[in-house]
């Protein structure tokens, strides 16, 4: 028990002395007044360009802006964002490898699946902390200059894109029980990705995928009801608990 506890403050000290606390809580405040600020220069940028345009002959027209074009703004930002906490994350796992930690760990009486468990923690931590902390700072700023009454169901669309990021870093640390390497563990979690994407051209199966889940800012304007994602919902849960029950299997069994 104590050398489990001793480990869980290892990963998150391990976060903090590298850096990469301050880095994930620096980008998810930038991208969480990002969109706000977009939005709110999206008029005066129109204006600017519009007065070398008029020179061609174009005219445009007056651009309004409100809490959903900053809405709008935050959920084309957010593969972004997911992409490079990713980039950051990615080696959790490969790089204890190769610098030969676990073993030490391992050595002292510590389970192989309590070490999983405590990476998958940490990962579904990160993107928690990041994803909400941007959420609430384009809320509050979105709030203040307009009103977020126009954008409906904010915190269901926000929980089912979360929910999908979730089921990218569970993927994340499931690659990592198996491949040695960074390229490794990030080009098993892409393609698994890349498949959810092609097999969502085909209509019959498409509201089943996790990929599905990216469509969650319809939910914004009522284009679509919540409902619309519950099959998505469902399949992205069992494939996470699948993905962790076997990731420990695997895990147990790998070389080190």
């Amino acid at each position: 028990m104590k050398t489990g506890i001793a480990f869980w403050k290892k990963e998150w000290m391990d976060l903090v002395r590298s850096g990469k606390a301050v880095l994930l809580l620096l980008i998810a405040s930038l991208f969480g007044i990002m969109n706000p600020a977009i939005a709110k220069l999206t008029p005066w940028l129109m204006e600017t360009m519009s007065e070398s345009l008029q020179e061609t002959g174009l005219h445009m027209t007056e651009v309004t802006v409100d809490a959903m074009t900053s809405w709008v703004q935050f959920y084309k930002n957010m593969p972004m964002e997911l992409i490079i906490i990713v980039l950051l994350l990615g080696g959790i796992f490969t790089q204890e490898y190769q610098k030969g930690t676990l073993v030490m760990v391992l050595t002292k009486g510590l389970k192989r699946r309590s070490v999983y468990l405590a990476k998958t923690f940490m990962c579904a931590l990160a993107w928690s902390v990041c994803f909400w902390l941007s959420f609430f700072i384009t809320w509050l700023y979105n709030d203040y200059f307009w009103n977020n009454g126009i954008a409906k169901h904010l915190i269901t669309t926000a929980a089912l894109f979360w929910l999908f990021g979730l089921w990218i870093f569970f993927l994340l640390v499931f690659f990592s029980a198996i491949a040695k390497e960074t390229t490794g563990v990030l080009a098993g979690t892409g393609i698994i990705l890349l498949i959810s994407y092609i097999a969502g051209m085909f209509p019959k199966i498409q509201e089943y995928l996790p990929t599905k889940l990216l469509e969650a800012q319809t939910l914004l304007t009522e284009s679509a009801v919540p409902g619309d994602f519950y099959k998505a919902i469902a399949v992205v849960l069992l494939l996470n608990i699948a993905a962790v029950l076997t990731g420990m299997i695997l895990f147990d069994k790998k070389n080190i």
